[in-house]
Parts: structure tokens; sequence; C-alpha cells
């Protein structure tokens, strides 16, 4: 067993991206590590494209589109049978600074009770606009906000504790995963490194945030305008995640709050004709009355 961290990208179409993610991790000064790549059966050709572009990376291809959870629990089992850690999750969708992972490696050394640790994430494009500085769960209102979103970044988030890690990038030890076990496919995508995170707190490890360490994420910080299908997985997982985690007098309040929500979120989208969007919300809000988790492909 070696203690080379191992950074593991996940994939889903977006050959460009990947690419472009890689030679992100190319230019990483100050810090040596391995890069698996985890292929989610993209059906544009990406992981075959990757072998013949990139011969030196270890590309992983999935029977099947294994969502966030599996795909990077797939990837998690393999760098574990030949290594310690501690291991990087990176969305192909991500563009880091050069010191970005030798800052993140840097404060976990000095820091051995961390067991989950992410760095300051900003919106695609110029600019220091955060997308994330770690993250809150609001356990009353049964929300996770991601902290800073939208705001230019002047030095306001410090290194601290955080209830969760925005899952487009986190690192975590071998310990963690070990006494807290692998991402909960049940999820598939969307609220599982909440749960994920909840989890490496409850089993004694702290999650903390690290400023120093800089990418960008080329996704939406604007609820409106999410997609069906990520409003789908964020409406029924919402209630998975508080029904396992509500501490026990809130459990209920919280569930119904999400509930609520989503009801709520019907309602608006009905308004504004996007009949699609509200069947997402009403699908959601079923399946997690009926306990249907994992992938919902017909979405």
């Amino acid at each position: 067993m070696t203690s080379r961290p191992v950074i593991i990208v996940l994939t889903y179409n977006g050959l460009d991206l990947t690419l472009d993610c890689i030679r992100s991790l190319d230019r990483q000064t100050g810090a040596a590590f391995d890069v698996v790549i985890v292929d989610n059966a993209s059906p544009d050709g990406t992981a075959e494209a990757l072998h013949r572009r990139r011969p030196d990376l270890k590309v992983l291809q999935a029977g099947s589109n294994l969502g966030y959870a599996g795909g990077n629990n797939l990837g998690l089992r393999h760098a574990m049978r030949s290594g310690d850690g501690p291991f990087m999750l990176l969305n192909n969708d991500t563009l880091l600074e050069p010191d970005c992972i030798r800052s993140l490696l840097a404060t976990l050394d000095r820091q051995p009770g961390i067991g989950i640790l992410g760095p300051m994430v900003y919106t695609w494009g110029d600019g220091r606009t955060i997308s994330s500085a770690g993250g809150q769960i609001d356990w009353r209102h049964a929300d996770a906000i991601n902290i800073g979103a939208g705001e230019p970044d002047e030095g306001q988030y410090g290194l601290r504790p955080v209830d969760f890690i925005n899952g487009c990038s986190l690192l975590i030890t071998r310990q963690a995963v070990e006494k807290a076990g692998l991402l909960d496919e049940r999820y598939f995508m969307y609220w599982e490194e909440t749960d994920w995170c909840t989890r490496v707190r409850r089993a004694g490890f702290d999650v903390r945030f690290e400023p120093r360490a800089r990418l960008r994420h080329k996704t939406t910080i604007l609820p409106a305008e999410l997609g069906p299908t990520a409003l789908y997985y964020m409406t029924r997982n919402r209630v998975l995640f508080f029904r396992q985690h509500a501490p026990g007098r809130q459990k209920l309040g919280a569930v119904l709050h999400a509930f609520h929500g989503a009801y709520r979120g019907v309602r608006q989208e009905a308004r504004q004709g996007r009949a699609e969007h509200a069947r997402a919300l009403r699908r959601g809000m079923w399946d997690a009355l009926c306990g249907r988790w994992g992938s919902a492909p017909s979405i």
C-alpha cells in the first residue's frame, strides 16, 4: 500500500470538458498524485476517446450510468485496492487553479483529524464569484445551503469546519471511508455528498473548508435554471436525507418542510407554464413517499 493521493474524475459525456479538467490537473504544482477516470457509460464515446488521447491515464468504464454515487464508488473501490489515499472526487466540469491540490494536501497534513476537506468553488468564467465556500444544513427548514453562493470572494470565508463540502470536488481520507462507508447509492445524484459528510462527521472526523485551494465549476447557482432531472433528484433525495439524519424531535417537521417546499415548487412551475418541471417535482414527491430510490431513468 502507498499513501499517494488519487484523483477520481467522474465523467458522463463532455469529452472537451474532461480534457480541460485533466489539463488543469497536469498544471498542478507541488503535488504528486495519480489520476483515475471513471466514465459513466457515456453514449458519446468519451471513454474510447480518452483511451486514445490520454493513454497514460487509467480509465474505468461503468457498464451503465451509475450516477454520482455509484460512479465515484467504482473509482474509490479501485483506488483503495492499491493505495491508502487520500482520495479526491472531482467532477469533469471543473478547472483547478495550479496550487489547488497542494493547498488541500498541506492542510490535511497539518490537521490529522480531518476526514473530508474541500476547496473554494467559483462559478465558471472570469472573476471571483463564489459558487460554494462549504455548506450548511438548515435542519429546521430542511435545506442545505452552499455558503457564499453569488458573493464576490473578498476573503470573508476562512479555513473552518462546515456541515458539508460541495460534491464537485472533495478530498476524503481512507480512514474516513473505512469508518463512514462509501457513498450511499440510493441517492444516485444530489444530496449524496451531504449525506456522506454527515456520516463522516458522526464517525468522529472533521469536515473542513480550505479557501486557499480554488477551482471553477461549470454549473448554475440559480435554482430557477435547474432542469427537470435535477429537480426530481433534489426533491426526492431531500426527503431521504432528512428522514435519515434529522434529529429525533425535528425529523417529522423536517420531512414535512421538504414536502411543503416541493409542493410550493410544483405550484410555481405550473404558474410559469413549465409543465415538465412541475411533473418532475410531483414524481420526486411520490417516489419519496413510496421509498423508490436509486436511478429513475425515465424522467
